[in-house]
C-alpha cells in the first residue's frame, strides 16, 4: 500500500476509533514498576523464554513470539509488578487538554494471552551464568532464553526540591512525566495569565526526547489564543517563554534541529542552551553549566519539569548491564555482547537511539527473529537500523513527524509522495492524536503492529 493510502485508512480508522473505542477504553499513560499487584507467585517455574517487563516492548515482544507457533502454554512468561499498562505518549495530549489521562489506561493482565504466564511480580536479581532470575517474592524463574525490557526509571527526587513542588496543588511546578503529575499540568497552563513560563529539559537519556518542547509548543499556542502571547507586540506580552535545555541545541538531530531552531526564533522563544536543572527553590529554577561554570538562577510563574531518568537499580547493577547502566546488546541483533541467550529492547537496552514506544516497533521483529534462530542453532543476522520516531506537536492541530535511525539520518516514511517531514502538518497530528493511541492498544501490544511497516503476521 502506497504512503498516501496508508496515511489516509490510518486516519479514518483512528476517526472511527475515537467516537466508537472511547467508551470502551479503560484510561491513559505508561506502565510503571511501582504499581504492584498483590496476586501470588507460583514457586520456582522453568520457562523457555522469560521477558522481564510487560510494557511497550514487553507486551509485544511476547506476543509476537507466541505467533510464531513455535511455543506452547506457559512456555513464555512475563514478570511485571504492575496492575495497569499506560500509554505514555499520550501524556502529551493529557498536558494539552486533549485527552484524560484515564482514558488510556488498561489493566495489564487484560492484556495479555492466556497461553503467556504472568507473574505479577517484581524483578529482584539476574543470575545469567546460571539461566535463572529471583523475583521479589523470592521464586526463582529458570529460562532458555530472557528477554530485558523493563523500560527506565523517572526520578522526581533528582531535581532538589522538585517532589514537594509538583505535589502542591498551590504550586505552577507541573510535569507530563509521570501518571500522578500529568493532569496538573494544562491547569496549570490555563491558570497562567501573565508573567514568566519556563520548559525545561535534562541531560542524559530520557524518554521521548521530543516531548518536553512538545507541552511547550501546546502552551504557546493556548496562551496565543487567549490573547497572552504577543511577542514583539507594543506594550509586551503578558507571558514570556523560555525553553531551557542541557543539549546544545533543540533536537538530536540535525534537520529537525534546524527546524524547531527557526520555529523557537520566530515565536519568540527564549532559549537557554546547556542549562541543566538541579534544583527549584521557591519561584526560582536553579540550573547548572556545563564544564563546572557553575549555576545560575531564573524566577518562573510557571515550571514545566522534565526528571532525570536512568536504569532501573535491578538491572544497572547487574551483570547484564553496561557502564551507563543499560543493558548492554548489539546494536543491530538486539543479542547480549556476553550472554548469548540474553536479549533486550526499548529503554533498558543500550541502543543507541532516541527511547519512543515507534522504536520498538522495529526492534521487537528483529529480536523476535533473531531469538528464534538461536532456539534453531541458527547465528544471528542484523537487522535493526536505529529506526525511531518523535511526532513533535508544534501546535493544535499540527505535528512535524521526525523519522530517523542511527547517527540521526532521517528515514521518512512520506518522503515518497514528496512530503517534507520537518514541515508541521495536520495530517500528522491526526496520527498522533487519534490513530497512534488507537492502534497501540488494537494492534501493537498485540504483536500485530510494524509502525511504519503497517500491520505484521
Amino acid at each position: 500500500m502506497s504512503p498516501s493510502r496508508l496515511l489516509a485508512r490510518q486516519t479514518a480508522l483512528a476517526a472511527a476509533a475515537a467516537k466508537g473505542s472511547v467508551a470502551q477504553q479503560s484510561p491513559a499513560g505508561y506502565r510503571t514498576f511501582a504499581s504492584v499487584s498483590s496476586s501470588p507467585v507460583s514457586a520456582g517455574r522453568n520457562h523457555k523464554v522469560v521477558v522481564v517487563g510487560g510494557g511497550s516492548a514487553g507486551l509485544p515482544i511476547s506476543h509476537q513470539l507466541l505467533r510464531t507457533g513455535k511455543f506452547s502454554q506457559d512456555d513464555i512468561a512475563i514478570v511485571d509488578p504492575a496492575e495497569w499498562h499506560h500509554y505514555q505518549p499520550g501524556w502529551t495530549l493529557v498536558g494539552g487538554g486533549l485527552k484524560e489521562k484515564n482514558e488510556l489506561k488498561r489493566p495489564l493482565r487484560s492484556l495479555v494471552d492466556p497461553k503467556l504466564k504472568l507473574y505479577p511480580d517484581s524483578l529482584a536479581t539476574f543470575h545469567p551464568e546460571d539461566n535463572t532470575v529471583t523475583l521479589g517474592s523470592g521464586s526463582k524463574l529458570t529460562y532458555d532464553h530472557l528477554v530485558v525490557a523493563p523500560g527506565i526509571k523517572v526520578d522526581l527526587a533528582s531535581i532538589k526540591g522538585l517532589p514537594e513542588a509538583v505535589s502542591n496543588p498551590d504550586s505552577n511546578v507541573s510535569s507530563i512525566y509521570t501518571f500522578d503529575t500529568v493532569d496538573k499540568v494544562f491547569p496549570t497552563i490555563r491558570r497562567l495569565r501573565s508573567g514568566r513560563a519556563l520548559f525545561t529539559q535534562p541531560t542524559g537519556v530520557i524518554k521521548c526526547a521530543g516531548a518536553p518542547q512538545k507541552i511547550m509548543w501546546l502552551a504557546l499556542d493556548h496562551w496565543k489564543r487567549e490573547g497572552l502571547y504577543r511577542p514583539g507586540a507594543a506594550g509586551g506580552s503578558p507571558i514570556q517563554i523560555a525553553f531551557a535545555t542541557g543539549l546544545p541545541a533543540m533536537f538530536g538531530v540535525p534537520k529537525y534541529s534546524a527546524a524547531l531552531e527557526a520555529l523557537r526564533q520566530e515565536r519568540g522563544v527564549e532559549g537557554l542552551f546547556a542549562h541543566d536543572l538541579i534544583e527549584i527553590d521557591g519561584n526560582e529554577a536553579v540550573f547548572a553549566l556545563p564544564d563546572g561554570k557553575g549555576t545560575v538562577r531564573r524566577p518562573f510563574d510557571l515550571l514545566h519539569v522534565v526528571p532525570k531518568m536512568g536504569a532501573h537499580p535491578f538491572v544497572r547493577d547487574s551483570p547484564l548491564a553496561n557502564a551507563a547502566g543499560f543493558v548492554d546488546v548489539d546494536d543491530a541483533t538486539l543479542r547480549h555482547k556476553k550472554f548469548a541467550n540474553v536479549w533486550s529492547a526499548g529503554d533498558a537496552s543500550s541502543l543507541p537511539t532516541s527511547k519512543t514506544a515507534a522504536a520498538i516497533t522495529a526492534q521487537a521483529p528483529v529480536l523476535v527473529a533473531n531469538l528464534v534462530k538461536a532456539l534453531e542453532g541458527r547465528e544471528s543476522q542484523p537487522g535493526y537500523d536505529g529506526y525511531t520516531s518523535c511526532p513533535l506537536l508544534t501546535e493544535y492541530g499540527k505535528v512535524m513527524l521526525a523519522e530517523f535511525k542511527y547517527g540521526g539520518v532521517p528515514k521518512e516514511t512520506f518522503n515518497k509522495i514528496g512530503w517534507d517531514q520537518a514541515t508541521p502538518r495536520r495530517a500528522f497530528y491526526h496520527l498522533k492524536k487519534d490513530f497512534f493511541p488507537w492502534v497501540y492498544y488494537k494492534s501493537m501490544v498485540k504483536g500485530t503492529w510494524g509502525g511504519p511497516k503497517g500491520w505484521i503476521n
